[in-house]
């Protein structure tokens, strides 16, 4: 006798054939059209952005970016609250939500290099010790290296699961770093960052027992 399918169940039905690569294209996009956007206004051709840059460009548009880097971490380490909690299986597109994030970190991170430093790494070595937000965010970045690296098959066949389950956890302080460093870059105390760091921490609490040595959660 056929049951009734729950409500996750018919989202993993509607999930099910969608392909990896739309997410990685759709996923890419907004990064895409940020930086044709900005080629395009410097080399004088077209202005995408009109009046919504502000009176500082290329600290908005590295706002977008990271903001976008963050949302696309926190879907990321969502997905297996999401199969723990409500039975959503999207573990298939975590891999590319993970890539997603750092393609948008690197983004961040290279208009800043672009736009405010010019491509002066003295200045920019200058900043990343004098101003905590910045070190905290390279911090955050550096972490995220070894993840992205071995974010592969290759990878698991060659350090094994448990090796590789390992480094994948440098994640959770990467993520936490990140929220900090979004708090951190306002001048004055806004809300939306605050409710970003808010969102992560719930996450890594809601996988505690990933996070816990495994008598603590007995």
């Amino acid at each position: 006798m056929s049951h009734a399918l729950t409500t996750s169940e018919r989202i993993n039905l509607i999930l099910r054939p969608i392909p990896k690569w739309l997410v990685y294209l759709l996923g890419a996009a907004p990064g895409i059209y940020i930086i044709v956007g900005v080629a395009l206004a410097l080399s004088g051709t077209y202005d995408l952005f009109g009046s919504s840059l502000g009176i500082d460009p290329a600290k908005t548009i590295e706002h977008w970016l990271g903001e976008l880097a963050l949302q696309f971490f926190i879907a990321t380490m969502s997905i297996r609250v999401l199969r723990d909690f409500f039975k959503l299986k999207l573990i298939k597109f975590r891999r590319a939500l993970g890539h997603l994030t750092f393609f948008y970190v690197t983004l961040h991170l290279g208009v800043w290099l672009w736009l405010d430093l010019q491509w002066n790494w003295a200045l920019m070595w200058s900043d990343i010790v004098k101003r905590p937000y910045i070190t905290i965010g390279m911090a955050a970045f550096i972490i995220l290296i070894p993840v992205m690296a071995t974010s592969n098959n290759a990878a698991i066949k060659k350090y094994g699961p448990r090796i590789w389950q390992n480094i994948h956890k440098l994640a959770y302080p990467a993520i936490l770093l990140g929220a900090v460093h979004y708090v951190m870059v306002q001048r004055v105390w806004e809300l939306e960052p605050l409710i970003y760091l808010g969102v992560i921490v719930g996450l890594l609490a809601a996988r505690g027992r990933v996070l816990l040595p495994q008598k603590a959660r007995s």
